[in-house]
């Protein structure tokens, strides 16, 4: 099984950036997509960025131009890197890792964006 840690949130005003850090370990070389999702409050948790092993990227329409989802093999650490951030990125971002069989998910780090 693979473990995931996230971190890298916290408050930042409007228009700032943060970078989030998500740490792999464990049963990791069976993953195929790397991804980050949020969970607003009281929305549901949606899909904002993949990245496959072999480097493609994708993004939802709402952060597109604005996040970048980029790997370190080295590292075995996938990264979010957020600008022009916005109230409406408010919320808990959650790694995620797929196999062939299952999901994997880290803890969530909370990111909040004052107006």
């Amino acid at each position: 099984q693979a473990q995931l840690v996230e971190s890298g949130g916290g408050l930042v005003q409007t228009g700032g950036s943060l970078r989030l850090s998500c740490a792999a370990s464990g049963s990791i070389f069976r993953i195929r997509t790397w991804n980050w999702y949020r969970q607003a409050p009281e929305k549901q948790r949606e899909l904002v960025a993949i990245i496959t092993n072999g480097g493609s990227t994708n993004y939802a329409d709402s952060v597109k131009g604005r996040f970048t989802i980029s790997r370190d093999n080295a590292k075995n650490t996938v990264y979010l890197q957020m600008k022009s951030l916005k109230p409406e990125d408010t919320a808990v971002y959650y790694c995620n890792a797929v196999d062939l069989v299952r999901h994997y998910w880290g803890q969530g780090t909370q990111v909040t964006v004052s107006s």
